[in-house]
């Protein structure tokens, strides 16, 4: 498969071994004394996570500043009194997610010598200054941020926007992420291999088709794309 096109999701597969931001944020929240469920945090979590670059002026910041206003939205909803806990759930899941870039890097370092290397997340339309204030961007020729290119996944769009800079084709492309119903799903629909992050999914999790690759973290990519089988 050398020379193939790559495109990673962020949120949950690059920050994280599969695990998604909601996954994550939610037991440090209960860490701080929140009584609330996980449907009604999700609710609001997601409330948060569909208004932020309309509540917020996010050009130019990165993740830190990012996941500060992401936290300050969620608790202003469900715990206006205990905004203090702010820090105390950003740290931590700053500290995560840059371990795992940390982890990330010589895999991309390997991988940019043989393959052309994009992402395609629905994020808030910073995603690139987020890659650079986290040492991360150089190793991406395209960035296909949903914020900036006006199209969600699992929509064709989002995939095609980042194919088209790079000049691959669905043939040579592959399309690795923690979501199923998202990444998986808009690969599957313009016919992009696809190897998906299990993170947290239990054995009984089904994939989305037969022709999915699982890992159970992102060095068995190299492997996966390295196999004779599919060149």
């Amino acid at each position: 498969m050398s020379g193939a096109t790559v495109l990673f999701d962020f949120g949950g597969t690059l920050d994280s071994n599969g695990i998604p931001w909601l996954d994550r944020f939610y037991p440090l929240y209960l860490r701080q004394g929140l009584e609330v469920s996980r449907e009604q945090f999700s609710r609001v979590y997601f409330d948060a996570d569909d208004h932020l670059a309309a509540r917020f002026r996010l050009d130019g910041l990165g993740l830190e500043e990012t996941l500060r206003l992401h936290v300050r939205s969620v608790l202003k909803i469900l715990a206006p009194d205990r905004l203090n806990s702010i820090e105390r759930i950003v740290q931590p899941f700053l500290y995560d997610s840059r371990d795992s870039f940390r982890k990330a890097r010589p895999i991309l370092e390997r991988l940019k010598k043989h393959h052309a290397l994009g992402i395609v997340s629905n994020f808030y339309g910073n995603l690139e200054s987020i890659l650079e204030t986290e040492g991360l961007r150089s190793y991406f020729t395209v960035i296909s941020d949903s914020g900036k290119v006006g199209f969600l996944k699992p929509s064709p769009e989002i995939f095609l926007y980042a194919m088209n800079y790079i000049g691959a084709g669905p043939a040579n492309t592959w399309m690795v992420g923690d979501s199923l119903s998202r990444d998986m799903k808009g690969a599957e629909l313009i016919g992009l291999s696809h190897a998906w992050l299990r993170g947290n999914h239990d054995d009984e999790t089904l994939p989305c088709c037969n022709q999915v690759k699982i890992l159970n973290s992102l060095e068995e990519l190299e492997i996966c794309l390295e196999s004779p089988a599919l060149a």
